[in-house]
């Protein structure tokens, strides 16, 4: 299957390398997490689709590492002392 040219599994690639390259200008912790983990899991599918084991191990280990930073290992939100009201 294409579209304008290029194959599904290229979408795919690129799609998860948009996701990948735009979480590195997130300045929210939580968010770069959230849009990494998200350009990693297109790239798990985009290595199952290309059958390629290094980059199906390297991006399910960052997934793993994002969901550990995002929910297990939680840190209290801090409040800034001009965030505080009366």
């Amino acid at each position: 299957m294409e579209f304008l040219g290029i194959s599904l599994t290229e979408w795919i690639g690129y799609l998860s390398s948009f996701f990948v390259a735009i979480s590195f200008f997130m300045k929210n912790i939580i968010k770069l997490r959230v849009v990494n983990s998200l350009g990693c899991i297109f790239f798990i599918a985009y290595g199952v689709l290309i059958d390629s084991w290094p980059v199906i191990i390297t991006n399910a280990v960052i997934v793993c590492v994002n969901f550990y930073y995002l929910f297990i290992n939680r840190k209290p939100h801090r409040v800034k002392a001009d965030e505080v009201q009366p």
